[in-house]
Order: C-alpha cells, then sequence, then structure tokens
C-alpha cells in the first residue's frame, strides 16, 4: 500500500490537515492553469513590447508545451517513485523561479528560453497535484476531494482570462509572470501540513529517460519545421528539424517498444476505444487550441479590444464549463458517452463558425457573446465524457496511466496546432499586427478548427457504441460500463440474445 494513503494513514477531508492539503494542491494546480489562460491574451502586447516576429511569439506558447508535454509522464513516475510531496515542492519552487525569469526577460529569447524551464516545472506540477489529493485522503473521502479540487481549479482557469487582461493593461505584462512567485510562496506554506506518499512497487522499476529524451526531440523537431515554414527560415532549415523530429519519433516507438517499464505503454492502443478516444481528444484539442490562440489576437487587433476586454470576453465559456460539466457527466452515465461526444463537438464546431461574424466593427453582445456562448456549451458536453471514456477504456489498474497519455495527448495538440496553423492560413512575420491579413486568416482558422470539430464527432460515432437499451437497461453506469462503450461484446443468453 502506498505510504501516506488508505484508512490507517488517509486524511479526512473535514479536518485541519485535509483542508490545508487541498488547498495546497489546488494552489499548485492553480499556477499552470492561470499560466494557460492569461499567455495568449498577452501575445499582441508582447509583440509590441518585445518588438518580435509571429514565430517568436509561436514560440512563447510552445516553448512551454514543448516541456511539458514532453515531460509530463515522466513527472507523474517520479512523483510515484520519490514521493509526491517531494516532486511538488521542486516542481513549485522550480516554477517560481522560471516564472521569475519570464517576467525580467527583456528580449524574446530570453523569454522564450525561461517559458521552456517553466515548461519542466508545469511537468512536476500538473500530475502532482491530483496525484497528492488521490493518496492523502481516506478512501471514502477522495471522491469528494477530486470533486472539491476539480471545482476550485476550475475558478482558478475562470479567473484567469479577466486577471490577465488586468494585469496586461495595469501593471504590465510581466506580472503575468511574477503573480507565480506569491503563490508558490503560499504553496510552500500549506505543503507542510501535506504527508508524504509515494508507490512502493515503482521504486523498482527505471525512469524512461531515453524515451522522455526522443519525445522531446520529435515534438522540437516538428514545432521548428512548422514555425519555420510560416517564417522566413531557409529550406534547409525547416527541412532537417523536420526530419530529425520524424525520425526520433520513429526511435521512439521502438524504444518504447522493447523497454520492460516504457512511458508509453504501446499494448494500450490495442483497445480499437483507447486509440479513438485519443484521436478525438488530438482533434479537438488542436481545435480549442487553435481557436483560443487566434481569437484574443483577433479581438485586439481587428476589434480593437484592450487585453482586459479580451480576456473577459471569453469568460463565458470557462463559467459554462464550470456549471455543466458535471451534468454532462451524469448525462453521459445515463445515456452512454456516444451521445455528448457526437453532440458536444457538433455544437462547438457550429459556434467556431458563428465567429466568422467577428470583423471589424463586430459588436460584443451580438457577434461576439452568442459565438462563444455556443463554443462553451459545446466543450462542455465533451470534455466529461471524454475523460471518463478514456478511463473505462483499459483495466481500473492503468487507468492512472490511461489519463496521463490522454493528458499528454491533448497538450501535444495544442502545441502542434499553435506551430502549424499560422502555416496553413498564410499568417508569418508581423502580420499578426495588420488588422486586414489577421481577419482573413482567422476566417481560415475558424473554418479549419470546426473541421476539426466535425471530425472527432465523426470518430465518436463510428468508435463509441451507444448504449443498448434493449440488453442492458439503466444501469447507471455508462462511462464505466465496458460493454457499453464496446470494448467487450455483451453476454449472450443460451438462445443467443443479448441478456443483462
Amino acid at each position: 500500500m502506498p505510504a501516506g494513503a488508505g484508512p490507517d494513514s488517509g486524511v479526512a477531508l473535514a479536518s485541519a490537515r485535509g483542508r490545508w492539503v487541498l488547498a495546497c494542491a489546488v494552489l499548485a494546480s492553480g499556477m499552470a492553469l492561470l499560466d494557460g489562460t492569461v499567455v495568449n491574451v498577452a501575445l499582441p502586447t508582447l509583440g509590441r513590447d518585445l518588438h518580435t516576429s509571429l514565430s517568436s511569439l509561436q514560440w512563447v506558447v510552445n516553448a512551454y508545451m514543448l516541456t511539458l508535454s514532453a515531460l509530463l509522464l515522466l513527472g507523474g513516475a517520479l512523483g510515484d517513485r520519490v514521493g509526491r510531496r517531494r516532486t511538488l515542492v521542486v516542481g513549485v519552487v522550480w516554477f517560481a523561479a522560471a516564472s521569475a525569469l519570464c517576467g525580467v526577460a527583456q528580449d524574446a529569447g530570453t523569454l522564450i528560453a525561461a517559458r521552456a524551464l517553466q515548461g519542466i516545472g508545469g511537468a512536476l506540477l500538473t500530475p502532482g497535484s491530483l496525484a497528492l489529493v488521490r493518496a492523502s485522503y481516506r478512501p471514502e473521502d477522495q471522491a469528494r476531494a477530486v470533486g472539491a479540487w476539480s471545482g476550485l481549479g476550475g475558478v482558478a482557469g475562470a479567473v484567469g482570462p479577466f486577471l490577465g487582461g488586468w494585469l496586461i493593461d495595469g501593471p504590465g505584462w510581466r506580472w503575468i509572470f511574477l503573480i507565480n512567485v506569491p503563490l508558490a510562496a503560499l504553496v510552500l506554506v500549506a505543503v507542510r501540513h501535506v504527508p508524504e506518499s509515494r508507490d512502493e512497487t515503482a521504486a523498482k522499476q527505471r525512469f524512461d529517460v531515453p524515451g522522455a529524451c526522443l519525445a522531446a526531440l520529435f515534438l522540437a523537431g516538428i514545432s521548428f519545421s512548422l514555425i519555420g515554414a510560416s517564417g522566413d527560415t531557409s529550406a534547409s532549415g525547416v527541412v532537417l528539424p523536420g526530419v530529425l523530429g520524424l525520425a526520433a519519433g520513429a526511435a521512439f516507438l521502438v524504444v518504447e517498444h522493447r523497454r520492460r517499464h516504457p512511458m508509453l505503454p504501446l499494448e494500450l492502443f490495442r483497445s480499437r476505444l483507447f486509440t479513438a478516444a485519443n484521436v478525438m481528444t488530438l482533434c479537438l484539442y488542436s481545435a480549442i487550441g487553435g481557436i483560443l490562440f487566434m481569437l484574443p489576437v483577433q479581438l485586439q487587433t481587428t476589434l480593437g479590444y484592450d487585453a482586459l476586454q479580451a480576456g473577459t470576453a471569453t469568460l463565458p465559456i470557462t463559467i459554462l464549463m464550470l456549471l455543466l460539466s458535471a451534468s454532462a457527466g451524469d448525462l453521459a452515465r445515463r445515456l452512454g458517452p456516444r451521445l455528448p461526444l457526437v453532440a458536444g463537438p457538433s455544437v462547438a464546431a457550429a459556434g467556431v463558425l458563428l465567429l466568422l461574424r467577428v470583423r471589424p466593427g463586430a459588436a460584443y453582445v451580438t457577434e461576439v457573446l452568442p459565438a462563444v456562448v455556443v463554443l462553451g456549451l459545446g466543450m462542455s458536453l465533451f470534455v466529461a465524457p471524454l475523460t471518463a471514456t478514456v478511463l473505462a477504456s483499459v483495466d481500473a489498474g492503468r487507468a492512472g496511466l490511461a489519463s496521463g497519455v490522454n493528458n499528454t495527448a491533448a497538450r501535444i495538440a495544442q502545441l502542434l496546432v499553435v506551430a502549424g496553423l499560422p502555416l496553413a492560413v498564410g499568417l508569418s512575420g508581423t502580420a499578426y499586427a495588420d488588422p486586414g491579413a489577421l481577419d482573413s486568416a482567422f476566417g481560415k482558422a475558424a473554418w479549419g478548427c470546426a473541421g476539426l470539430f466535425v471530425l472527432a464527432a465523426v470518430a465518436a460515432a463510428l468508435f463509441v457504441r451507444p448504449r443498448p437499451a434493449d440488453w442492458h437497461g439503466d444501469h447507471g453506469n455508462a462511462p464505466q460500463c465496458k460493454t457499453c462503450l464496446g470494448v467487450e461484446s455483451p453476454p449472450l443468453e443460451p438462445g443467443g440474445r443479448a441478456g443483462e
């Protein structure tokens, strides 16, 4: 039994120590959530203050996503092996130091390097905070603790765009990074009350360092190639990183296949549903990442919004997800995940197409607000059922690993779409500051992101089985039922009819 877990050593959620554990986990994950929601709003301001091109702004976003995506699974494994509390402390200190370096950066190159360092800290924070919650509480309190962690973390995500816009227009863009320093201090105060926990069986396994390095090289090579192709990089500067990236990707698959304890067990993908769910994740989070990368820039450059207005404009998306995600999870439990996984992306696609009306002179109430509301409704429908589908597609003992793989897939999708979307829509150099050029590129991006949402809906319709009510009845456990999801075949009665 992992240290710090179980009925003898678990913490009661209602106790003072239980509240400290929750506060620590929420503050730690909140740092990473805030960072993810405020940087896109700051891009036009960063471009003006640092006198930099679109490709540099892409790297401001992607340097963080690159190291985070490549090291996320390794960060989770490190916490299991050396201690979740210890790993969280290292991650908090690392993240705060890198954030401070971002805040004092005087040029784009320094900021990009600091963002890459920040991603390493994020790879320790992101899996560590939830693992700490699951390992610290008594079994009877774990579900409530995870729910409280998720809800309070969602509040941090909701506040992010508003807080980021206020900081950018007020004290300045540097404070979207510097604010992490006092937040980190609060985490370090709270973490003193958190019990240590680890997985004793993980100590026998070696870290998959070759896998992590090859994954990083793959993502870096592809990103360099895509971002370079949309800038003024030479042909060799585009082709060579792409070839090296693809070679690293192929080597990664070979290494993961041969290792005894790989970072990414490839046998997970023998499950057709697990593979389909991760393909859906790539499509959905590419669409989300693409539209939320372009929309704040469109609002500021083309419509003349300031940073606070642009950050506040997308707030309905997060509010709707906070209010409706639990209901969507209930719907999936009663009806099966297929309906929300088809309807959600379809509604989100409609919301993105409504954003085509966000052009010069567009009013917020009549053009912007309806689009972000519809987009938020669609996202609220599919996020919880997608997670449930991923977890149900593998054995219960591998649910944590499956969740980590899926989380990594979402990060990689956002990384690649930020790298490739400007190239796809013909936006490069300083064209992001030209309202006419940006408006044309934004329209193309909206069509592309809507297409990705539709592709995910089609995948759900083809590969996620609806709950067959004629033989399974209303058992109320559809998202966890492997038969309802299509992982297993329904049992047959002696006469050949599907039974209970």
